[in-house]
């Protein structure tokens, strides 16, 4: 294959941008492949894969179907109370237990409606619900006439988003403490509101030094060298190697040795990470655990365990740290819902932020007196959590805060799913799905990573670098190093290929890795990137070879 039209000063001048945004020139190169295919008088034989984005191309169906039937049973209830053409009354609270049940006998055909039956029953059971609060808060929320109240979360929403937590990320074990949930625009509005309310309430000032685990999802970059805040940041790198070419993307001791500093305020990850896709190990988990009964007490810890549910086992730092953790998570990927926005916050009741608001300077106190002086007379004693609520509106509209409601029943509906025999086989079925594409990428590719049992598998990052280092020596690494910028392969497989990667270095991890989504494209494709990556190092081998006659 010819080398990319590319001169390498380009390259290096686009490289600059954000993978997202890289992502978007090397669409417009995998476009032109398929419009100027040679022989190809109409469609280019070339079929342009993007495996740049982890939006998942699975969907869960099931409770998708039960969420339209509750619709359903909403409207029957709305219009019970109130019938004049196209308009309905709001559904009424006393009986509506009972006329669930009625509707699920009148309608046994409705698709959805059995497990939505089943998902009722069982949070009734498992959580106690008095029948008629809880069918109401499911029925008028998916119809939406209201406000959200509590602005923070709904009330039997809280409870069952919190238990599917308990189970998927706390490994069946939460800690006794009460964890207070946030329903949050997805993990993006998330990230957003926790940096905006630590800096509101001057837990973390301009400047402060703060650490990532890298690599780490890109906004976890970009957002502390905003002007808003301009942070000293840490890298705490994975940089561990299970053989000479093949990383192990662990973080050795003397990397998580970082957060024993205490003008380290703040560590933010990605567990499993994103995008090497691999869960925290117990070593290291043990590690920070000690750091902050030991070094760094005050450490304020934010984990974004989006990928969760990929890794059997998984035990998040919220519940080995609960003190010191906020916890991130989206329902997004795991069900097929970006465009759903779902995702929550959550904080432990007992807390060291609380804490460190209650210890801040009078002058301090007196000015968070002020700006949240308008909710109530009291304004010292408004916990965290709920500062997020009310700063995620700027205070003034707290009273119209909170995530909309049929948004809230989808993430109610989603955990009850997931707690039922049905959510279980669904979850062995995603994770099936992308170990069968990470093995077919592999496969083509030929190339080797690490045995990890924690691998969510999700994305897989692969060192370039490491494996030419791996199969041809240290000179054919050299070769590369010297003669080419570390994205040049990325733009010879959109430009020859059709295939979009991004470039692992935006996610400050080794500048000559890449990202490949394993969520978003059919599994035979995943053989066909791995060609095509073989294919490109080939002509590099080849290249070296002509060059230094090796």
């Amino acid at each position: 294959m010819p080398k990319t039209t590319f001169s390498r000063d380009e390259i290096h001048r686009l490289a600059q941008l954000s993978p997202f945004e890289l992502k978007d020139k090397f669409i417009q190169l995998a476009e032109e492949v398929q419009k100027h295919e040679p022989g190809q008088k109409d469609k280019s034989s070339v079929q342009m894969l993007n495996a740049g984005r982890g939006n998942p191309n699975w969907v869960a169906t099931g409770p998708r179907e039960a969420f339209y039937a509750l619709g359903y049973f909403a409207l029957a209830e709305s219009r019970r109370v109130w019938t004049a053409d196209d308009l309905g009354g709001m559904p009424e609270l006393k009986g509506s237990g009972d006329r669930f049940d009625a509707f699920v006998r009148q309608h046994p055909d409705l698709p959805g409606i059995e497990l939505l039956q089943k998902c009722v029953e069982y949070a009734l059971e498992r959580f106690g619900f008095d029948k008629d609060a809880f069918v109401h808060e499911l029925t008028d929320s998916i119809t939406a006439d209201n406000y959200p109240v509590p602005d923070r979360m709904l009330v039997h929403a809280e409870r069952i988003v919190r238990a599917y937590l308990g189970d998927e990320l706390f490994d069946k074990r939460p800690p006794e403490d009460n964890l207070s949930l946030f329903a949050t625009e997805g993990g993006t509005a998330a990230m957003c509101y926790v940096f905006d309310s630590l800096m509101k309430n001057g837990l973390l000032k301009k400047g402060d030094r703060i650490a990532l685990m890298v690599p780490v999802f890109t906004p976890y970059i970009e957002i502390p060298e905003l002007d808003t805040y301009e942070f000293d940041v840490v890298l705490v790198n994975a940089s561990k190697f299970t053989e000479v070419g093949v990383r192990e993307w662990r973080y050795p001791p003397e990397e998580v040795a970082k957060l024993e500093d205490p003008s380290v305020k703040l560590v933010c990850l990605v567990n499993p990470s994103n995008p090497p896709s691999l869960a925290l190990s117990a070593r290291v988990a043990a590690q920070i655990r000690d750091i902050v009964a030991t070094k760094n007490p005050n450490l304020l810890i934010v984990t974004d365990d989006v990928y969760a549910t990929f890794v059997e086992g998984f035990r998040s730092l919220a519940a080995d740290i609960p003190r010191n953790t906020l916890l991130v998570y989206s329902y997004s990927k795991h069900y097929g819902a970006t465009g759903w926005r779902l995702g929550v916050i959550g904080l432990h009741d007992d807390n060291v932020i609380d804490e460190m608001i209650a210890a801040l300077p009078q002058t301090e106190k007196d000015r968070l007196n002020k700006r949240y002086g308008s909710l109530t007379l009291e304004p010292e004693k408004i916990r965290f959590i709920d500062r997020l609520v009310a700063d995620s509106r700027q205070v003034a509209l707290n009273h119209t805060a909170g995530l909309s409601l049929p948004q809230q029943v989808m993430m109610t509906v989603f955990s009850l799913f997931d707690l039922l025999p049905e959510g279980q086989a669904y979850k062995d079925k995603v994770r099936a799905i992308v170990q069968q594409r990470l093995d077919l990428l592999l496969e083509g590719a030929r190339m080797k990573i690490s045995d990890d049992p924690k691998r969510a598998g999700y994305y897989i990052e692969l060192d370039l670098l490491a494996e030419a280092e791996r199969v041809h020596g240290a000179d054919f690494a050299a070769f590369l190093q010297k003669n080419y910028e570390p994205v040049d392969p990325l733009f010879r497989l959109a430009e020859q290929t059709g295939v979009v990667l991004l470039n692992g270095g935006g996610f400050d991890g080794p500048e000559w890795s890449v990202r490949v989504s394993l969520a978003n494209l059919d599994d035979l494709d995943y053989l066909k990137i791995g060609h095509h990556l073989h294919a490109i190092f080939t002509d590099y081998a080849e290249e070296w070879r002509a060059t230094t006659g090796v």
